[in-house]
This record gives structure tokens, sequence and C-alpha cells, in this order.
């Protein structure tokens, strides 16, 4: 009886442990600026950097060798996994936004240049 119960509880533990993903727990992680599409849609040819600025936020990386440029990046790291990526480049001709290139809808990349509301030069 006693080898009997000893069989059955180390048949049980094995059983446990071979079915399933056993490992640490993996948080939600996001990273950089999480981009809302409605004002990712607002950004036009034309607009002020402090325009930008308002409606984006402050860029994650901005080059000091290359200041007409300014980089969005977002991450969204699911259990550990990568789940969604965006990324907006924006070009400056002096103070005004020349160009977008990266994850942006066509409607804000081709649009001709002009002042979304809400938003103060």
């Amino acid at each position: 009886m006693r080898h009997f119960l000893i069989s059955a509880l180390l048949l049980g533990l094995a059983a446990g442990c071979s079915g399933g993903n056993i490992g640490p727990h993996r948080i939600d992680v996001q990273q950089g600026n999480a981009l809302d599409q409605e004002n990712v849609a607002r950004l036009k040819p034309g607009l002020s950097r402090s325009q930008v600025r308002f409606l984006l936020g402050t860029p994650l990386v901005v080059d000091p060798f290359r200041t007409d440029r300014w980089d969005y990046v977002y991450r969204y790291y699911k259990a550990g996994r990568l789940s969604e990526q965006k990324r907006i480049t924006l070009y400056f001709d002096g103070d005004t936004l020349a160009r977008m290139e990266g994850d942006v809808p066509p409607a804000a990349a081709s649009s001709p240049a002009s002042t979304p509301q809400g938003v103060q030069p």
C-alpha cells in the first residue's frame, strides 16, 4: 500500500509538471510614445514643431547632430512577446514639418498643409 501511494504521488507530480507552460510570469510592457491614431491623422506638412509636440508629445529620439528629424517609436510586449510596433519619423525644414515616414495613415501623409482644429500656432 505504501509503495502504491508513493508511486501514485510521483506519477501525479510528473503528470502535473509535464503539461503546460511553466515559467516566470511576464508582464505587458509599453515602451515609447503611445501614438494616438487620431492625433497622427492630424499631422500635416506645414505644422510648427510646437504643434507637432502638442499632438504627439515629446519625441522619443532627437538626434543632436540632425535636429531636423524627430523619431517616435512605440512597442508593446504582451507576455514577453512583441505584439505591436509603430514608428513615425518626422522631418522638419526650419521650424515647419516638411514630411513624414513610417506608420502614418495615407490621408495624413498626402494631404495639403493646413492647421488641425484645436492646435494653435
